[in-house]
């Protein structure tokens, strides 16, 4: 059984599946099977990152599977060691090596690290990448609304998605208005947030009944309703299904905002606030 997953044209014209695969600690042979498992039930965004170490998974479950490869969507991610120039171009191409790939779909700064102030040389060397046909589409994770602003001011290029944190403890509602004004696509990580925090959660119980649906298809059918893309991570080929088993019903208004009601000032997972937190 494999479903079919709605898409999202990005500003820049490329189309992503509103629901990828979070692939963090899928390594090796189990990992690459699992992949492809989810792209055999029906995932076409897989979304991975250089300092994950499973690029090279990421391409084996690619090559695996049956699925023409110009019909996948796949993401990788700069580290904050190589946001330099001329280090970000060696790593872009090392990712590819790594995957055995021609190309990514999408490749994003992992983290802006603004303390050490190279976050623009990584863009200019992401559009340089884009311009020669490494990358399809350029983006940003954790960037906050004046990063991405002064990469637009020193470079003319805006990000055509930020990778956030979003989870309906920490629903970043300031941060998803001023994308949508400015056009620009954001994509949740850790969209179920934690399990021990969800899982006893009352309100989200409730509205998963009504529904007779799991709390994470809930949660995930919130980040769809919100115009937002998921990833969630799994490598169970039934919890891969039930994730992307949520275009059968729909959220009311009143649900929706019983889960932004849930939202927390410290509902950040792990305190990462990308002002501050670095990452190399």
């Amino acid at each position: 059984m494999s479903i079919s997953i709605p898409e999202i044209t990005l500003n820049d014209g490329l189309t992503l599946p509103v629901i990828g695969l979070g692939t963090y600690s899928l390594n090796g042979n189990a990992g690459a099977n699992a992949i492809t498992s989810a792209i055999d039930a029906g995932y076409r965004l897989i979304d991975t990152a250089y300092n994950y170490e499973n690029e090279g998974t990421v391409g084996e479950a690619v090559r695996r599977s049956s699925i023409p490869r110009e019909e996948l969507r796949i993401t990788s991610k700069l580290p904050g060691r190589y946001q330099a120039y001329d280090k970000a171009v060696t790593t872009i191409q090392e990712s590819l090596y790594r995957a055995n790939l021609d190309y990514y779909d999408l490749y994003l700064i992992h983290w802006p690290n603004p303390k050490q102030d190279k976050y623009v040389e990584a863009w200019q060397a992401l559009l340089d990448a884009k311009k020669s046909g490494l990358i399809r589409s350029i983006g940003v994770c954790n960037f906050l609304p004046e990063h991405i602003e002064r990469l637009e001011k020193e470079t003319g290029t805006k990000p055509s998605i930020n990778q956030i944190e979003l989870h309906p403890f920490f629903n970043q509602e300031q941060q998803r208005i001023w994308h949508e004004e400015n056009n620009i696509t954001i994509e949740s990580w850790s969209p179920l947030a934690r399990a021990s925090a969800v899982l006893p959660n009352e309100t989200l119980g409730k509205i998963a009944d009504s529904h007779n649906k799991t709390i994470s298809q809930v949660i995930l059918r919130w980040h769809y309703q919100l115009g937002a893309i998921s990833i969630p991570k799994s490598s169970s080929p039934e919890r891969q299904l039930e994730n992307i088993s949520i275009f059968d019903f729909s959220l009311t208004e009143t649900e929706m905002s019983m889960i932004a009601e849930l939202t927390r000032p410290d509902g950040r997972i792990n305190n990462q606030d990308p002002a501050t937190y670095e990452e190399f």
